[in-house]
């Protein structure tokens, strides 16, 4: 069976790790998986938003330690490696403009828990729990720790999990912003994919416009963004979504998007 599994339905695309019985610890195979699925989903006419989950009981455990090459490579090698392989994850993300929603169902370690913050959002089973990993074994995060989780925490707070590598459990996730649901293990998927519909079933031209301010403003002076802002309006007063969305308000009825 593949170590990575990648399925659509009903406009949701699900990216699932699939090596159980290592905690889903990725390879390179699984990374090249990872981001061409992404890839996919981005220009897939038939996919409005992404879920990644694990398999079994973590979501993911990190880098596969064991199927990592012999000996210690070059400086060089070293850096390319990273660029030309984990960081192909997060950088294939930041050209997505289709929600990903992170399913952590148990584990996130290491370089697991560095994949599930660069997602958009995270939704955890209570069981799940979250550390930094890396100082533990003498390395620097090295798939985007140090970018993304300042952004959710804040610099000191990322300092302290990242220097200290301490396990934390999902409503203390929860409450620090690294999560933003927590719900019985036995519900994780309903709740997830229930948020998926909803934002599948929404006018997909704002939603994704959406995204990008958000993600562009954390980039730019105030002026600039609401000059951006004035653009994506003017675009989004255009579509068939906005005419239903108002049609559907003073109707009083529930609107019926195109969903694309």
């Amino acid at each position: 069976m593949s170590d990575l599994l990648y399925e659509v339905k009903d406009k949701i695309a699900t990216i699932t790790l699939n090596r159980p019985d290592k905690l889903n610890a990725f390879t390179g195979s699984m990374i090249d998986a990872w981001a061409r699925a992404l890839a996919e989903a981005q220009a897939d006419d038939n996919v409005n938003v992404v879920i990644v989950t694990g398999a079994g009981r973590a979501f993911c455990s990190g880098g596969d330690v064991g199927r990592m090459r012999q000996g210690e490579p070059s400086a060089l090698d070293g850096k390319n490696s990273l660029w030309e392989g984990v960081h192909r994850v997060p950088k294939t993300l930041e050209a997505m403009d289709k929600p990903v929603i992170a399913m952590v169902n148990g584990l996130a370690v290491g370089a697991g828990m560095g994949m599930c913050v660069m997602c958009d959002v995270r939704v955890a089973a209570e069981s799940a729990r979250f550390s930094t990993g890396y100082v533990r074994v003498g390395l620097v995060p090295g798939d985007g720790d140090t970018y993304f989780l300042p952004r959710l925490v804040g610099a000191a707070k990322a300092l302290e999990l990242l220097w200290t590598a301490d396990f934390i459990e999902a409503p203390e996730a929860h409450r620090l912003g690294i999560v933003q649901r927590v719900v019985p293990d036995a519900q994780l998927r309903e709740v997830t994919y229930a948020l998926a519909r909803q934002i599948a079933d929404g006018p997909q031209i704002p939603m994704r416009m959406i995204k990008r301010l958000v993600y562009q403003s954390l980039r730019l002076d105030l002026r600039t963004h609401l000059d951006l802002v004035s653009s994506h309006m003017s675009i989004v007063r255009q579509t068939a979504d906005h005419a239903e969305g108002v049609a559907a308000f003073k109707e009083k009825r529930s609107p019926k998007f195109q969903g694309r």
